[in-house]
Parts: structure tokens; sequence; C-alpha cells
């Protein structure tokens, strides 16, 4: 069983206006081939999560400017430790997802001023090192939420402190849409509007940060105290670890 959800009308995109759109926001930064691949997580269960409507939206905007997105489904996703040695499909495909990934969007609800607990439970999912990889060291990050009030940025804060924890290159962008359940019409789509407006933004800096990145990756998370862990020293000849294979 697949945890990837199947994404709804792909490319129908009924509150972006095409006239301002660049359908290759990365031209010129990087190859874009092939396409940026991008792991999108949300987080709330309810039948209407407006944090998946979210990131719905998101991924239809990603794979309009060229990038390959998969969303993770957490509905039964154990909470950590509760599986012993997290031996849990959920959990292994989560993590699997992450290592094919090269960034990633953390979309979560406000709940009582702070982050989901379906939130953070994958996030705790995801360790630092697991047999040699790493399934977040070096990917792009963007952050967003939603709210059921007044506009805040609690949640996003937060995220981008996991973001930092996790190793992970955070965008300046976000997005926090405000009163939530009124930007989404029956059909489930987000209305035309400034905080749809700031998803797009956020999507377009995202895109561009993974290309820009793509050929210096290795380099960017290449740490003494890694090299020295490992018993890897620098080739002299190059002082670079990264040209011995790392």
């Amino acid at each position: 069983m697949s945890r990837v959800r199947v994404l709804s009308d792909p490319y129908h995109l009924p509150a972006l206006d095409r006239s301002f759109v660049i359908d290759r926001p990365a031209l010129g930064l990087g190859a874009d081939q092939p396409p940026p691949r991008i792991l999108l997580l949300y987080g709330s269960l309810r039948e209407r999560s407006f944090s998946r409507l979210c990131v719905e939206e998101a991924a239809r905007l990603l794979q309009l400017f060229g990038a390959e997105t998969r969303i993770f489904d957490p509905s039964d996703l154990p909470l950590p430790d509760q599986a012993a040695g997290d031996n849990h499909p959920a959990v292994h495909e989560l993590r699997e997802l992450s290592m094919w990934s090269e960034g990633h969007v953390w979309c979560s609800p406000e709940r009582h001023g702070q982050i989901t607990g379906v939130m953070k439970t994958q996030i705790d999912h995801l360790p630092l090192s697991m047999g040699g990889m790493r399934p977040t060291q070096g990917r792009t990050l963007a952050v967003m939420q939603v709210s059921a009030g007044s506009q805040s940025f609690n949640s996003v804060n937060t995220l981008r402190l996991l973001g930092r924890w996790m190793r992970m290159f955070t965008i300046p962008n976000q997005s926090s849409v405000a009163m939530a359940y009124e930007e989404f019409g029956d059909d489930n789509r987000m209305h035309p509007s400034s905080y749809y407006d700031r998803i797009v933004d956020v999507m377009e800096e995202l895109v561009r940060t993974t290309v820009l990145m793509r050929p210096h990756v290795a380099q960017l998370v290449d740490r003494y105290s890694e090299r020295k862990e490992s018993g890897m020293p620098v080739a002299r000849e190059d002082h670079s670890a990264i040209a011995i294979g790392r």
C-alpha cells in the first residue's frame, strides 16, 4: 500500500493568472533536469484538512514549475517509539521518500499556538543519520502554516527551527494562511488571494533554490567533525574530502 497521495486535477490552477507565470523559474541557475524532487508533508488528519489542501495547491504549482512531487499520507504513521525498532511500513516509506527527495515542503496547522503532533511525528521519524545515509541533510525546505483565526507565524517559526536542526536549507520566504476555512471553495480549491499568491512565490523560490544548490550540496554538507568520526582524512593534494569520493 503506497502512502503517496494521488493529486487531483494536477493541471487545473484556477487561482493562478498564467500571464504572470514563469514556467521554468530556475532557468539559468543550473540544470533543472531531471526534475527537482520535492516531498510534501502536512499536519492534520481531518477529512477536510486545510494544511493538506495547501500542500496540494503547492504540489500543483511545483509540477507546473518543472518539479516532481510526492505527498506523504501520515494517516497510519505510528507515534515515535511506538513500533519496536521503528519497524513499520509507514515509517519505512516516509524515510524512503525523504531519501528520494532533494527538497521538502512542510505545512502545519497552528493548534494551541504551535505545530500539531501529526506534523512533529513525521519529522521525529526522520533521523539525522540512518545506516550512513542522511534523510534530510542538505535538502531545501519551504515552510507553511494554516490558522483558524488571525494570521500567525508560530508554526512556521517552529518549522524553521526544526529545519535547522535537521540540517536543511530553509528558504527565506514562507506562507501563513489566516482563517483558512474562508480561503477554499466547496471544490476544495483555493480562491485567488494574496495568500495564494504568496504560495506561488514560495514554490518559485523553492524550485530556484533547489536547482541552484544541486551541484554544491555535497560540498555544503561536508564537515570536519564527520570526516574525523569516520576516519577519512583529506587528500592533501586537493584539500577536498569530496574529491576522494565523499
